[in-house]
C-alpha cells in the first residue's frame, strides 16, 4: 500500500504564512513528479504547484511569488510554503505523487486525503 499524508493546514489571518507537508510512505520504488492542488467550496480542483524529481517547478499564476514548492527526495516528502495568504486561498489542499511501486510497474498517480487551509480577512 502507498499512503500520502498531508499536514500543516489550519486557520491563519490574511497576510500570514503556512507550510504544508506531504509524506509518501509504503512500497515505493521511485517518485517522478509531486504536486499540490486545491479545491474551494463549489469549485473544481485546481493546480497550485508541481515539482519534478529533478527540481523543476510549475506554479499557477494566482500563487506565483507567494507560494514555493519544494521536496526532499530522501524522505519522499513534498512541501508547500505559503506566504502572504489571501482569503481566496481558502480551500482543501491535496498533494499527489506520480510513482512506481517496483521496477516493473508503471507510474501511477496517488493522492492524499487533503488538509484544510482557511484564511480569514
Amino acid at each position: 500500500q502507498v499512503q500520502l499524508v498531508e499536514s500543516g493546514g489550519g486557520l491563519v489571518q490574511a497576510g500570514g504564512s503556512l507550510r504544508l507537508s506531504c509524506a509518501a510512505s509504503g512500497r515505493i520504488f521511485s517518485i517522478n513528479a509531486m504536486g499540490w492542488y486545491r479545491q474551494a467550496p463549489g469549485k473544481q480542483r485546481e493546480l497550485v504547484a508541481t515539482i519534478t524529481s529533478g527540481g523543476s517547478t510549475n506554479y499557477a499564476d494566482s500563487v506565483k511569488g507567494r507560494i514555493t514548492i519544494s521536496r526532499d527526495n530522501a524522505k519522499n516528502t513534498v512541501y508547500l510554503q505559503m506566504n502572504s495568504l489571501k482569503p481566496e486561498d481558502t480551500a482543501v489542499y491535496y498533494c499527489n505523487a506520480d510513482l512506481k511501486r517496483d521496477r516493473y510497474s508503471t507510474y501511477t498517480l496517488y493522492w492524499g486525503q487533503g488538509t484544510q487551509v482557511t484564511v480569514s480577512s
